[in-house]
């Protein structure tokens, strides 16, 4: 994912107390300078799938609309920026003093300190639920190359270490079923690159960037090798950890040189002159024979394994015509970061009505607690989210873009059969519900009534001109700190 800040004193005082060495290393990255990468832009080209299942799936997972992507690894334990400070590009610092390879080793030994002794995944599956979330994507190994499920082709793995007597260890197995139990889509996030596989970062040579550090056409065996890593990774999931609905692939820049764009280009990094293709295409035969209609998230690659695009930590500025998902944070951070500002509920749940009715779904982060649970403030915030949509969630799960999708401060889905609309009035935060709402687009057929999904109740509402004008009722202008307003009208007689 996007690069996070993390704070840089307690990086400093993690890497003396665990590696037990003297030397401070600082890696000084801020949220700003980081969304400035732009690590996954949206892709600006979209392929509809051909498959009959993959379109069913995706149709079903258009329904959804809202998820929890789940960041936990390694850097939960110091609680720092997930992967990316093994790094070695341009835009992380260090203090000059510091040894890189010894904070790779420092990094990579916090294996010996993962264990997560309160590990509850039901926890989390029921405050995703309580969220009023419908899907998980949760992180089966981040680029750092540490697994969180029990992987035959390594020993760098969850289950190799202090955690490994567990009966929960192979974590990716009990998250799944979890989420599974509370009636969730199931999305195995996977990273193409790994930056612990000595087929991708060559011990024998440095590692300059997030690329592979060594010419493929000079060394096409150990490409090879990697290719097969990979493709065996994968399969141990598509087939051992129950049935899938997303293979949400990340680190697009593992990928075919002839589909290198510009946009490619501009991500900050180097892009190497030989091809780092893992053959997706044959990845995908083989989990969706494992699980048919699969729907595969090859991120920013587009074409027939990107079956819907990620926007990552922003919301498009227009209405998009395909399936799309903003993955965006909770806090700053992605993973767990200790007091890590989270965002308000009314700002998540703004976020996700303007996503939805730009035609998207949105999906928010979370990182869990090095010891295995959900800070309690994290649980509050999903929770209060919820309790809003478990009153006005007609309007956004089920529905589809409509043509007219704002108007000030409103903005507009429909029901996916198209009979009902929706409006939905963003209300500013800690304020007072306003006595009128008003829109000047998709005025109610005459005669039709309009209902507040709040509480069930119609309401008023008079036409001039162009211009809708619903009167709320007292009760609810006596609401402080109400996030938005919801009203069905009905467009489409039975």
């Amino acid at each position: 994912m996007i690069i996070s800040s993390f704070p840089v004193s307690r990086l400093a005082k993690q890497f003396v107390s665990l590696s037990g060495l003297s030397l401070l290393v600082f890696l000084t990255i801020t949220t700003a300078k980081a969304q400035e990468q732009q690590i996954h832009p949206q892709s600006t080209q979209y392929e509809w799938p051909a498959d009959p299942a993959v379109k069913e799936k995706l149709e079903h997972w258009r329904d959804q609309k809202f998820g929890m992507i789940i960041h936990w690894g390694l850097y939960a334990v110091p609680g720092m920026i997930e992967s990316w400070a093994l790094c070695s590009e341009d835009w992380i610092t260090r203090d000059s003093t510091s040894n890189y390879d010894d904070f790779k080793k420092w990094y990579w030994g916090l294996n010996k300190d993962f264990n997560p002794v309160k590990f509850n995944p039901d926890q989390w599956a029921q405050a995703a639920k309580d969220a009023g979330m419908r899907y998980l994507v949760f992180t089966t190994k981040h680029h750092d190359g540490f697994c969180m499920f029990d992987t035959k082709e390594t020993d760098f793995k969850i289950t190799n270490g202090p955690f490994a007597s567990n009966p929960k260890a192979n974590v990716a197995k009990y998250v799944f079923d979890a989420f599974r139990r509370q009636g969730f889509m199931i999305g195995a996030y996977f990273s193409k690159p790994d930056w612990h596989c000595p087929y991708y970062w060559w011990p024998m040579y440095a590692t300059p960037d997030r690329n592979n550090n060594y010419d493929i056409r000079k060394h096409p065996w150990r490409w090879n090798k990697f290719k097969e890593y990979t493709y065996n990774q994968i399969s141990e999931l598509m087939h051992d950890y129950g049935s899938m609905d997303i293979l949400w692939l990340d680190g697009g820049w593992v990928r075919p040189l002839e589909t290198v764009t510009e946009e490619v280009k501009n991500w900050g990094a180097n892009i190497p002159a030989w091809s780092q293709d893992i053959n997706i295409p044959s990845i995908a035969k083989m989990a969706r024979e494992a699980q048919p209609g699969l729907l595969i998230v090859d991120r920013t690659v587009h074409g027939p394994y990107e079956n819907y695009q990620t926007p990552e930590q922003r919301v498009p500025d227009k209405q998009l015509d395909h399936p799309w998902e903003s993955c965006i944070t909770l806090g700053d951070s992605w993973g767990y970061v200790p007091s890590d500002k989270l965002k308000t509920p009314a700002k998540v749940i703004h976020q996700l009505i303007e996503v939805v009715a730009k035609g998207g779904s949105l999906l928010l982060g979370v990182g869990p607690k090095p010891d295995g649970t959900i800070d309690s403030p994290v649980v509050q915030r999903l929770a209060e989210i919820g309790s809003w949509l478990k009153a006005n969630g007609a309007a956004i799960y089920n529905t589809r873009p409509i043509q007219g999708y704002q108007s000030g401060n409103v903005y507009f889905t429909q029901s996916n059969k198209g009979k009902e609309v929706y409006a939905l009035a963003l209300l500013a935060e800690n304020s007072p519900v306003p006595a009128t709402v008003e829109w000047s687009i998709n005025t109610p057929p005459k005669g039709a009534k309009m209902k507040l999904l709040s509480t069930g109740a119609n309401v008023k509402y008079v036409v001039k001109g162009e211009k809708v004008i619903v009167t709320i009722p007292p009760a609810v202008q006596k609401l402080k700190g109400y996030p938005a307003l919801a009203f069905e009208f009905i467009v489409a007689a039975d």
